[in-house]
């Protein structure tokens, strides 16, 4: 049995036969629009967690991770800026202490980036996420993609893809796991209910 590290996400943990190996790069897909930072937020509660912000504010990321509805840790919380952001990310990832998790938030700024250097960063967040013995979540959104995010599906170790839909009068979310080197994926949609915690959403099974 290969070593697992709890996600802290109960119903993904279960499906993944206890969570993703040490050193797991997981490439997370979702609409702008959907509650995809739910799942983000609670990732940080399974351990020290360094959570990199492209976009929004430092402030922003800490008032919202501060008041999310589900159980959070207490991330580290910087802002990676938009004129040498593979340098910077660079330098914050190699502080990153033993046995943390790391979050890019989001993958679009990174993606951007000549081609060459950003697959050398790639190869280099591998190999960190080995030695550091942590996990490192990828948000990647959907939509006006980067031309390098296949780069990023190809150095994933797992792809994670949230989509959301409206059901009737119901917005349903529905996680599936396309790529998991780790071991046996999951080959059903995780529905999932992204409101106040991340759980399984039951309301509408039969069985």
């Amino acid at each position: 049995m290969v070593e697992r590290l709890e996600t802290g996400i109960d119903v993904l943990d279960r499906k993944l036969d206890g969570g993703l190996p040490p050193g797991c790069l997981v490439a997370y897909t979702a609409a702008p629009a959907s509650q995809s930072e739910l799942l983000l937020y609670e990732l940080t509660a399974a351990r020290g967690t360094l959570y990199l912000s492209t976009e929004r504010s430092t402030d922003a990321v800490r008032h919202a991770v501060e008041n999310s509805p589900s159980d959070v840790g207490n991330p580290t919380i910087r802002h990676v800026g938009s004129d040498a952001p593979i340098t910077e990310t660079r330098k914050l990832i190699n502080a990153l202490p033993d046995g943390a998790n790391l979050i890019i938030d989001t993958m679009d700024v990174l993606e951007h980036t000549d081609r060459e250097e950003f697959i050398s960063f790639l190869n280099d967040l591998k190999t960190q996420m080995l030695e550091k013995n942590g996990i490192a979540v990828l948000h990647c959104l959907k939509g006006d993609e980067p031309t390098n995010r296949s780069r990023t599906f190809h150095a994933a170790d797992a792809v994670f893809d949230l989509q959301t839909a409206i059901s009737g009068a119901e917005l349903e979310n529905h996680l599936t796991v396309p790529k998991f080197r780790g071991g046996s994926q999951p080959t059903e949609a995780i529905k999932l209910e992204l409101t106040e915690e991340v759980a399984i959403d039951t309301s509408r099974d039969i069985a």
